[in-house]
């Protein structure tokens, strides 16, 4: 009988490992489609021509008479140059064209192989260290924000932290907290809270922190590995609802209450959903120099995405933040459409149309991350794909070109909106360093 039950828990324990070792495969399709810009940089000086150089694979293998289809224009925008051609031997090079200001161009090729169609796309920058951002920075954009922080200020963080033993392991507490933020947007409600899960170190001593913003969506949050590492860890949610209950529940929200969440109230900067949210962030750094354990001043704030935006602004609204790493920052110079180029996610002026939302360029302008990249005065780490179609690549540099403080930038060109867990762990080793530096 004990053998039996040795062998039963055998194949369940060999079952998770399979379904474990499935999905973390990554996603990767029958017909591999490699677009690549001929500068090894991926980079070419303005006036200068980018091509393309093209292979079309199947197991690894050249497919021979390939028809492909190719569009080359400016990221998310009309294609310039459009055309097919055949490719005998499965490979070619597409001569793309010139920019006379600096930017991005994107040759996307398009192969149908049995009745399914496949893409892919390669960019090439043109001295985007030159780039500037289209949005201006509104004239009471620090007085907007100094009035926030003291409205947050005068409510008490009343924090509530409910011990989660079953995600605690011999080197790291974690809890589920609560704190109190300002009101929802139109809300009746004089306050709301604001959620995330603590990873603590065990270990007795004073530590430093990461707060860790998220990126868009909703969903939950669980432990911290980096904690055993000797750093406290901090991952908020942002929507005002805990960060603790069934995943169903957050896929509901998600098509329903939430869906679309920011662009709620885009018509007033006081109601605009995300007023609450970087109220948030402060806020989580509030409840951080609250703890017993914190060594009290090396605090960074790390996050991809709307968590790369969320980074930028948190440590230019609070001083407290002494670094930030930012993967790929999304609600960057979101008003590029307006000027014949991409705008930064979420990409509201992609078809706007002023008569219907006269006053969503006003508003805007005090959450564009390029307005908080120009407050920065900390090391920033910043790391981005020239492939993100998502966060263009052009809305970054626009942001990052306008920051004054100390910054290094670590491009993976070929990345889109995802990471090498290499990137990761170099955003990790250089937190750590200078957290723990002495």
């Amino acid at each position: 009988m004990k053998t039996f039950k040795r062998i039963i828990l055998l194949s369940i324990t060999l079952q998770l490992l399979f379904i474990c070792i499935t999905v973390a495969q990554p996603k990767k399709q029958l017909i591999d489609i490699q677009v690549t810009p001929t500068q090894t940089d991926w980079t070419y000086n303005l006036g200068e021509t980018a091509s393309f150089d093209v292979k079309i694979l199947k197991n690894g293998q050249l497919i021979p008479n390939t028809k492909i289809y190719y569009e080359i224009g400016l990221e998310r925008m009309p294609a310039t140059l459009k055309g097919n051609l055949t490719l005998k031997n499965g490979s070619t090079k597409i001569k793309g064209m010139k920019l006379k200001t600096p930017g991005f161009v994107r040759c996307t090729i398009t192969v149908e192989y049995k009745g399914k169609k496949y893409s892919k796309w390669g960019t090439a920058g043109f001295e985007p260290e030159k780039i500037q951002p289209t949005v201006k920075m509104p004239s009471d954009f620090d007085e907007f924000w100094t009035t926030a922080k003291k409205e947050l200020s005068e409510i008490p963080i009343d924090a509530i932290l409910t011990l989660k033993p079953e995600l605690c392991t011999s080197d790291i507490n974690v809890y589920h907290v609560s704190l109190q933020n300002i009101k929802m947007p139109l809300s009746w409600r004089g306050t709301s809270r604001f959620y995330g899960m603590l990873s603590v170190p065990k270990k007795p001593g004073k530590h430093p922190a990461i707060l860790e913003v998220p990126g868009a969506g909703v969903r939950s949050y669980g432990r911290d590995d980096r904690a055993a590492k000797g750093v406290i860890v901090f991952k908020v949610g942002i929507h005002g609802i805990p960060v603790d209950m069934d995943e169903n529940v957050y896929k509901s929200l998600a098509t329903s209450s939430l869906a679309g969440y920011e662009r709620y109230n885009l018509r007033s900067k006081d109601d605009y959903y995300y007023k609450r949210v970087y109220m948030g962030c402060v806020r989580a750094v509030d409840f951080i120099y609250t703890l017993p354990e914190f060594d009290g001043e090396n605090l960074a704030v790390t996050g991809g995405s709307q968590g790369g935006a969320l980074s930028i602004v948190t440590a230019g609204l609070d001083s407290r933040v002494k670094y930030l790493a930012a993967f790929y920052p999304a609600l960057s110079d979101l008003t590029g459409y307006l000027h014949g180029r991409t705008g930064g996610w979420p990409h509201m002026y992609k078809n706007y149309d002023k008569k219907v939302n006269p006053n969503w360029i006003k508003t805007t302008a005090y959450f564009d991350v390029v307005n908080f990249a120009k407050k920065l005065k900390v090391p920033g780490w910043y790391s981005w794909g020239y492939n993100d179609h998502i966060c263009p690549p052009t809305s970054m540099f626009s942001a990052y070109n306008s920051i004054a403080a100390p910054k290094e930038l670590h491009p993976f060109f070929e990345t889109e909106h995802w990471t090498y867990p290499e990137q990761w762990n170099e955003a990790t080793d250089w937190l750590l360093e200078k957290l723990k530096k002495k």
